[in-house]
Formats: structure tokens, sequence, C-alpha cells
């Protein structure tokens, strides 16, 4: 399980904190030319996490943020009009391709169907890209790697991922992560002492375990960074909960007033 990580990368990869031996996954996948699912809640640190890896096996990474106009041409390019004349322009997948680096599909549930038939060519054996506007076929470059994301709990039956294109990839669940860990995560990101990151996180699942009730959404690690930060910059406690903690969770009145009634408990 252990593959080699690039020499004299490591130590400038952007700071991710292992939960379990999900860095050892994603390199050995690298090495043997799997395509990888990323699986968890927004803010739980899944991007993060792509970066990091990025960085520390030295590929260059094409993150794509999917929504619901992303269609395949968005990724594999299409002609433009330059200085009177008709080119083409490659799109992030394509780039990727060419130049044997990471793809990161972030919430691909989000894009147009016709999107994950584009991938499935790059998910088997075959690895190629099919351009049918120039009659290529791209043969990925080695490093090449397909990682995509979604988050699970946040699916409705017009927005999931067929198991057809499921069973394509190895797949790594995320989830917030225990307070053992976050705290150190949010005390490096935000510069806030971990004695006062502390009340934030066990705030945070408080919070969290209100999801389906009160809340379509628990709070996510990045929104529990926003707080610290603010509080870091000497904003007052109630204040940073209140617009980084809830107001980003609900817009009902009587919810707000609710949640602080809780953070503030959980304050003393």
């Amino acid at each position: 399980m252990n593959a080699p990580f690039a020499i004299g990368k490591g130590a400038d990869a952007p700071f991710y904190l292992p939960q379990a031996d999900e860095c050892e996954v994603f390199a050995t996948a690298h090495a043997n030319r799997l395509p990888v699912l990323l699986k968890g809640p927004t803010g739980c640190g899944k991007t993060r996490f792509v970066t990091h890896m990025a960085s520390r096996l030295a590929l260059p990474l094409f993150t794509v943020a999917c929504h619901d106009d992303l269609s395949a041409a968005d990724l594999i390019g299409r002609y433009l009009l330059k200085g009177g004349e008709t080119v083409w322009v490659d799109g992030p997948l394509t780039r990727a391709v060419r130049q044997g680096a990471i793809c990161y599909l972030d919430e691909v549930v989000e894009a147009r169907k016709d999107v994950t038939v584009v991938l499935h060519p790059l998910t088997d054996d075959r690895r190629i890209l099919p351009i049918d506007r120039t009659g290529e076929e791209l043969v990925a470059a080695p490093g090449f790697m397909l990682v995509a994301s979604y988050n699970p709990g946040y699916q409705n039956i017009l927005k999931t991922l067929k198991p057809s294109t499921r069973q394509r990839f190895i797949a790594v669940e995320f989830d917030f992560p225990a307070p053992e860990h976050e705290v150190p995560v949010v005390a490096h990101e935000s510069g806030l002492a971990e004695e006062r990151v502390k009340s934030l996180v066990r705030l945070a699942n408080k919070l969290r375990g209100l999801k389906g009730q009160d809340l379509e959404e628990g709070v996510s690690t990045r929104l529990v960074v926003y707080a610290a930060t603010l509080i870091a910059q000497g904003m007052p406690v109630d204040r940073a909960v209140l617009a980084a903690m809830i107001e980003p969770l609900t817009d009902d009145a009587e919810v707000k007033c609710g949640l602080l009634d809780l953070a503030m408990a959980v304050y003393g």
C-alpha cells in the first residue's frame, strides 16, 4: 500500500491532516492508473485532499467545479474564433489527458448527463478520450488520473451517479473529522489557539446533530475555520459564530434563534 511520493514535493503540499489511510489509497490508485471517487459532505476536506495529493505526487491539477450547465464540450474543448480564425481550444479534461495531470471533477453529479458518457473510456483499461469534433482519439499520458467527488447525502432522484458509473471508480468515503483531528486542523488554518478552537468544534458537532431536523446540512469544517479566523482577528465569539456558523445554514429566523441559544449553551 505504500506507493512512493515525488521527492521534494511533500514539504510544499497544502496542509492536510490524514484521517486514516486515504493518502496511501490515493497514491496506490495513481500508481496503478485507477480512477478515484471521493464521497462525503460539503466542506469536509475533499478538495483540499486532492490539492494536497497532487502536490505530493508532483502532478499538475485541473479542478472543475461542476454545475447544471456543465457539458461534455466544456470539459473536452471547442472551436473558438481568435483573430479572425477558427481554432480548437482544449478543455480542462483534454489538457489533463495530454499532460498526464490530475483532472478533479468536484460534485460531478451536478454536471449534465453527457459528461459521464465522456468519462467512461477514461475509467477502464482503454484510458482514451475520443474527440469527435477533431477526429482525435487521445491516449492518456502517463500520470493522468481522473478524480471525482460528490455528496451522497445531498442527492435526489434526478442527481445521482448510475451504478455503472460508480463501479468504474475505486471510492474513498470522507466525513467531518473527529474532534481530536478537527481541532488541530482548524487551529492551523485560522491561527486561533487550540484551546479556543475546542468549543467551536464542540458546537459544530452539536449543529451537525440537527441535520435532517432543523437543518438541511451540517456545519462544514470550512465554516468552523471561518469562525475561528474571525475570532482570531478580534471579533467577539457570538458575532463570529452567527456570521460563520449560523447565518450560512438557514434563513429561518426562529431556527437561527434556536441555534444561537444552543451556541450560548455550549459556551456557557
